[in-house]
């Protein structure tokens, strides 16, 4: 059980103040910039699927896909609207995805320019089209949370298991 599953319906859950830091053996990262549009989406996907192929994770392929393609669209909807891609000039704002590998377990992180921490709201119906997204990462990961990047802008992280399924 997840200290998120304590919390009364409607409050959000107490987030880690800290991303899980790794134990130095055998450690591996990958990272990517992508836009926030369609094709920068797709990317991501399969990137992340790339990356766990190659480093021997496709059990975790699935949800590890799902918890980075809801974090993107976190992004996405919420912090990057209004803000410019990397070079500052107009057009679709970029996200950055990091991949951190454990020996114990995979962290995906996603970056964006925002400040504001994101908000985990239960919502009444599981059919309902939005705001679904970080309940779907809660449910997926074994932790998540997220940190500030100074001078602006926060990761949003999520620790999955690297063991097989039982």
């Amino acid at each position: 059980m997840t200290p998120y599953e304590a919390a009364p319906y409607g409050t959000p859950p107490p987030m880690p103040e800290t991303m899980p830091q790794p134990s130095g053996a055998r450690s591996a990262s990958a990272a990517l910039h992508v836009e926030c549009s369609r094709e920068g989406f797709a990317r991501a996907r399969s990137f992340t699927r790339d990356t766990l192929h190659v480093w021997s994770l496709d059990h975790r392929c699935d949800d590890t896909t799902l918890v980075i393609t809801e974090l993107a669209a976190n992004a996405a909807t919420h912090a990057a609207p209004g803000t410019t891609g990397a070079t500052g000039a107009p057009g679709a704002p970029e996200i950055r995805l990091g991949f951190l590998l454990d020996p114990t377990y995979l962290l995906v992180t996603v970056s964006d320019p925002d400040d504001h921490p994101p908000l985990y709201a239960p919502t009444g119906s599981a059919l309902e089209e939005h705001g679904r997204g970080l309940c779907i990462v809660d449910a997926l990961s074994e932790e998540w949370g997220w940190t500030p990047c100074p001078p602006a802008g926060k990761t949003v992280w999520a620790r999955l298991s690297t063991c097989p399924p039982i």
